[in-house]
């Protein structure tokens, strides 16, 4: 069964595409911890981060790291908070989540709800920056 990660990869569901590849898709998150929160996703469905093989794991992190220096271009915030978590969805992905303090990665903390044409223009600023990089 796919998840819901994969039926956005393949169109199923829209979202707000910050960057991509021919083997990873980098998205906002609908539910952010903070503006500008971002889920970056191997198009390969694998439920365990560490069962993805070394070259495609190796390759992932480098597509993180371009979308997490895309995101500190656009972003006001001290850094790019990094957290794999995992057991929401059986899709492997991390979090990109712009900081200022370690508080601002807690995933207790209320979701936000940022209006669609915030996120459409975010999603489009970022995807610009990555492109640009």
């Amino acid at each position: 069964m796919s998840s819901i990660f994969t039926k956005i990869i393949n169109g199923e569901i829209p979202c707000y595409k910050v960057a991509e590849d021919d083997n990873h898709i980098a998205f906002l998150d609908v539910f952010p911890l903070k503006k500008g929160h971002v889920l970056v996703v191997p198009k390969k469905e694998t439920d365990y981060l560490f069962d993805i093989a070394t070259e495609e794991y190796t390759a992932f992190m480098l597509f993180a790291q371009r979308v997490a220096k895309a995101m500190k271009t656009v972003l006001p915030c001290k850094k790019i908070g990094v957290a794999v978590v995992g057991l929401e969805v059986p899709h492997a992905h991390i979090h990109l989540i712009p900081i200022n303090s370690v508080s601002d990665m807690n995933f207790a903390n209320e979701k936000l709800q940022i209006p669609k044409d915030e996120m459409e223009q975010l999603a489009k600023s970022l995807f610009a920056a990555y492109l640009a990089l």
